[in-house]
């Protein structure tokens, strides 16, 4: 680094540069140095602050590989548009400065709002500037500490003069009103309450030229949902998606924030027009358990069209991992019903604790009915009451009628799951008149199937139950939604085979409805080809369900 050099920082509230005098040379790399100094500054914000800001800097290991999907160029305009301390980009400029003909001239654009961290960043870049200078790259730097989404949303409206041949980020991920500036701004990609890394993502792509590289690591959450829906539609009809990296574990991409969630990485180019010709695209995903295993990550190609629908882009971005997981999509695509294709429905417990406080009681009395909460609901089997601290009654009042539902036959359903538990859909049966009481009351953290005008057949009820909660179904699942959240929305478009198979499956079941093994392989039964499954139970079992 050079001692008398002056890093300039753009102040947030004007335009005049501020002259940092920089600290004593360094031996360290770009990288190194960029990890030291935003580690030792987020080390000093409390955990309140680095959620606010959504300061979780990345690692090392991960910003290497996320720069090794930038495609070298003789010059090159780079953005991260929420640069840190700078670590990608000083992982990207020594990645570039490592292919056989580096970029004579790299032009970075460099967004960060928190002015000390913006200060500290300047200090990186100039080391960073020097230290390419010795490997014959001239790069120019601008840091703009301002807010991103404010100042460059207008990008989703009109095509920047200036464009960039590569953006690269880590952008911060926390929700916001739909009435926040940054929301109202960007609102061609906002419904409902969205995530700032959404507009992150979608900003920074109409910022790209033509064949420009767009590399994020982001939670998976954009990929599906309906609070994601306007944001795929727009995204990708910008960028043509390459390659998805997993992270199987929710724990280990960001482990030294403590950061659980489940992050992808995501590289795409700047395609207008892509869709029109989509057959033959490749894509390609690569899976990691977390960033020590990064060098060793498994590679799976796939047909673009099996990720996203180039028809449909605001559907579901799906991530098979692999051949079983591909076929498990192909069957499941082929069923032409629907919940609402056999007049059924799905509902969220109407029942919202907090609020209904006053209507809530521990012990059954003359003017209470049964409560359901979550913990009530396992897999094909209701267990009600439990011994919970948590009120299981609710009263049966005027006041009350909107919070409960008559005593018919439903498919209780969690709306949450963990991605480490065993199946992402718990799902059972509740039979009319399986708990005695006229009305029950749902909670909201529950989902309930229903037959409106109508009623749903003990066998139906059994064996959408049982599909539900089959290997099969979290198969599909897990490949199209990366929520820990199972929405009502994803579930009235999932595909269901005929009802009459359905209903075969329930009479089946019925007998064995703990026996998750053998719902497994009646559901495979029932959906594949019969003569090309090798059925793991015993027969006295088989016997005993097919009877």
């Amino acid at each position: 680094m050079r001692a008398s050099a002056l890093a300039p920082v753009v102040h947030p509230q004007s335009t005049r540069r501020i002259n940092l005098p920089l600290k004593k040379p360094t031996l360290e790399t770009p990288t190194q140095l960029a990890d030291r100094i935003g580690q030792n500054y987020t080390n000093q914000k409390n955990a309140e602050h680095r959620k606010s800001h959504g300061l979780y800097l990345t690692p090392p290991p991960v910003a290497a590989f996320m720069a090794d999907m930038i495609c070298p160029r003789d010059t090159l305009r780079l953005l991260d548009p929420a640069a840190g301390a700078g670590i990608l980009l000083c992982a990207a400029i020594e990645r570039l400065a490592a292919c056989p003909n580096p970029p004579r001239l790299v032009e970075i654009v460099a967004y960060e709002i928190d002015p000390p961290l913006a200060a500290m960043l300047a200090e990186v870049l100039d080391h960073l500037t020097a230290w390419a200078a010795g490997k014959g790259m001239t790069i120019k730097t601008t840091i703009r500490c301002t807010d991103f989404i404010l100042a460059e949303a207008a990008a989703l409206h009109h095509r920047p003069a200036n464009r960039f041949d590569a953006v690269i980020a880590n952008p911060p991920y926390f929700k916001i009103n739909k009435d926040d500036p940054r929301a109202v701004a960007a609102c061609d990609v906002v419904h409902g309450q969205p995530n700032i890394y959404g507009l992150f993502m979608a900003v920074a792509a109409a910022m790209l030229s033509q064949g420009g590289d767009l590399v994020f690591i982001t939670p998976r959450s954009f990929a599906s949902g309906p609070y994601f829906k306007r944001f795929r539609e727009r995204f990708f009809s910008m960028v043509r998606p390459l390659r998805t990296h997993v992270f199987a574990s929710r724990r280990d991409a960001f482990s030294r924030d403590a950061v659980l969630q489940e992050n992808v990485i995501l590289h795409a180019i700047r395609a207008d027009g892509w869709t029109t010709k989509p057959n033959g695209l490749p894509f390609t995903i690569s899976s990691s358990t977390g960033m020590g295993d990064l060098d060793q990550a498994t590679e799976y190609p796939a047909a673009l069209a099996d990720v996203i629908d180039p028809k449909n882009l605001a559907g579901a971005f799906r991530l098979p991992s692999g051949p079983e997981d591909e076929d498990i999509l192909r069957r499941v695509d082929s069923w032409t019903g629907s919940l609402h294709a056999y007049g059924l429905d799905i509902s969220t417990g109407p029942v919202v604790p907090f609020r209904a406080t006053e209507h809530l009681a521990e012990q059954a009395n003359g003017v209470t009915v049964p409560l359901l909460w979550l913990n009530h609901v396992k897999a094909m089997e209701i267990q009600w009451p439990t011994a919970s601290r948590k009120p299981q009654y609710i009263k049966n009042k005027t006041n009350s009628q909107r919070l409960l539902v008559p005593n018919s036959t439903y498919i209780l359903l969690r709306r949450f799951s963990a991605k480490e538990e065993h199946r992402r859909m718990t799902a059972a049966p509740l039979l009319a008149g399986q708990i005695p009481a006229a009305m029950i009351g749902i909670e909201n953290h529950l989902n309930y199937i229903h037959r409106p005008g109508g009623n749903i057949s003990d066998d139906e009820a059994f064996g959408l139950a049982a599909l539900l909660n089959s290997a099969l179904m979290d198969g599909y699942f897990r490949c199209t939604n990366g929520n820990t959240q199972v929405s009502a929305t994803e579930l009235r478009a999932m595909p269901l085979p005929p009802l009459a198979a359905i209903a075969q499956l329930g009479r089946r079941v019925r007998k064995k409805p703990d026996n998750m093994a053998l719902i497994d392989d009646l559901v495979e039964a029932l959906t594949h080809n019969p003569d090309q499954i090798k059925v793991k139970t015993t027969e006295k079992q088989k016997g005993e369900a097919f009877a």
